[in-house]
């Protein structure tokens, strides 16, 4: 065996082995932002799990408010249906927009809720409506952390598909679409914690 025989196959090997190294890479990406929406989503499980027992509660001081209170039932509901929905596909667009839009009905719904209940001081002063209002600020912050988190992840996977030489081979390895981030339309808003004073 000559020596240009010896180098066209470390060449070949070496070739082969980058390649595997692409597709490698391409996986972790994918795993990762997988893993960041599984975060947002038993973050946002939570903040619907403690939507009704807030329901509850302001129930029997807001017996005139039960438009208010069904409201926030039903966009919790579309909310809950939308995370399903974008769960079953992270990297759809078109769940992550419906997921968007069904977190700013819920959003806007709570709003409504804090305003009616600002009318009864002893709501507010209830230590159940206190303690169900602090989770539901904590999960927020939550909620926003592991949206970063799935937004630098899935920046990272589109960054890393889309360079030369992975563009490539990107495609050939079922990696073709870019993943999707999780915007909402008034992004400004949410960034920060909902004021919820009850």
């Amino acid at each position: 065996m000559d020596w240009s025989t010896v180098i066209f196959w470390l060449v070949v090997v070496g070739i082969g082995l980058y390649v595997v190294s692409i597709y490698n890479r391409l996986v972790l990406f994918k795993n990762r932002y997988q893993n960041a929406f599984a975060q947002i989503e038993v973050q946002l499980k939570r903040r619907y799990d403690l939507i009704p027992n807030l329901v509850e509660t302001a129930k029997g001081y807001l017996k005139h408010e039960k438009e208010t209170l069904e409201a926030v039932i039903s966009a919790r509901n579309s909310a809950l249906a939308g995370l399903q929905a974008a769960a079953a596909n992270p990297a759809s667009g078109a769940a992550l927009q419906e997921l968007a839009g069904a977190e700013g009905a819920l959003a806007g719904a709570l709003g409504k809720l804090s305003v009616v209940v600002e009318d009864y001081p002893d709501l507010k002063a209830n230590e159940n409506m206190m303690q169900l209002t602090e989770e539901l600020t904590s999960t927020e912050n939550r909620v926003s952390f592991a949206r970063q988190s799935f937004n630098d992840c899935v920046t990272a996977y589109n960054s890393y598909k889309q360079t030369f030489p992975p563009v490539i081979f990107a495609g050939l390895f079922g990696h073709g679409k870019d993943a999707s981030l999780l915007e909402f339309a008034d992004s400004e808003a949410i960034q920060q914690a909902p004021k919820v004073s009850f």
